[in-house]
């Protein structure tokens, strides 16, 4: 289904019955992802999934997607549905886009996950990344694309995952290069929003990866520690949608 953000095509999909639960998948990803989990969920859920703008099928709203812009357009389609709460389940940039929206609309969160992700902003050296990355993806964008979803799995673990790597690379050169370069800009120039979370009065929780080669398992015990988070430590790495999910899914069931 589409709904329009300002003119721009935003692609969005809602699945099964019982309490709202918006699943916002990270960069480089799309709504798709989800697919894996969504049969698992819908006799719990109604599930909320999205096209987060430059990324599957929405279009590109602004030249730096920032993560506070990405709150706006999950608001806007939350009103656009009249849902006045959900449970917020994002994954790596997905959790970023949620902590921005859980700063300006707390009272429209149920409980707050955050999937393989941090509260942290970018160090200086991944600051420096999104720059390289921003050079790299304007004369080789297969190579960029390549290289950063490789990176998200364990190195043991990429033969294993080859098929899963080769479909998510695959759907990542469709998206729009200026779409990717709005969501490196975004990422790099996000804030630290340990606070917020720290702040947040309903019911968060960290579910991490033990080997996450992104997001390290000492960061995410600190932060969980920090902010009063429950902390879910998984097998796997930084796609425990995918690494783990029979325990994702058995974990969001039953979520409380």
């Amino acid at each position: 289904m589409i709904y329009h953000f300002k003119e721009v095509p935003i692609f969005y999909d809602l699945t099964g019955e019982g309490p709202y639960m918006l699943l916002v998948h990270g960069f480089l990803e799309s709504s798709t992802i989800w697919s894996t989990i969504v049969n698992d969920l819908s006799s719990s859920y109604t599930l909320v999934t999205l096209d987060l703008p430059g990324h599957g099928k929405s279009g590109c709203v602004a030249e730096t997607h920032s993560m506070e812009l990405m709150a706006e357009v999950v608001h806007s389609l939350l009103n656009y549905l009249k849902i006045k709460s959900v449970s917020l389940v994002g994954h790596s940039m997905g959790g970023y886009v949620a902590l921005a929206f859980a700063e300006k609309y707390e009272q429209n969160i149920e409980r707050l996950v955050l999937l393989n992700s941090t509260t942290t902003e970018d160090s200086a050296d991944r600051k420096q990344n999104r720059e390289r990355a921003l050079k790299l993806i304007s004369v080789n964008k297969r190579a960029l694309i390549n290289m950063a979803i490789t990176h998200l799995f364990v190195e043991s673990s990429r033969k294993h995952y080859a098929s899963e790597i080769a479909g998510l690379t695959k759907e990542a050169i469709t998206f729009p290069t200026e779409g990717i370069t709005a969501m490196i800009r975004g990422m790099k120039e996000r804030k630290d929003r340990t606070r917020i979370l720290q702040n947040f009065r309903r019911k968060k929780y960290f579910i991490c990866g033990k080997e996450d080669p992104v997001v390290p398992i000492s960061t995410s015990r600190e932060i969980a520690l920090i902010t009063d988070s429950k902390l879910i430590i998984l097998q796997g790495g930084h796609m425990s949608w995918l690494e783990n999910k029979s325990e994702t899914v058995k974990i969001l069931r039953f979520i409380e």
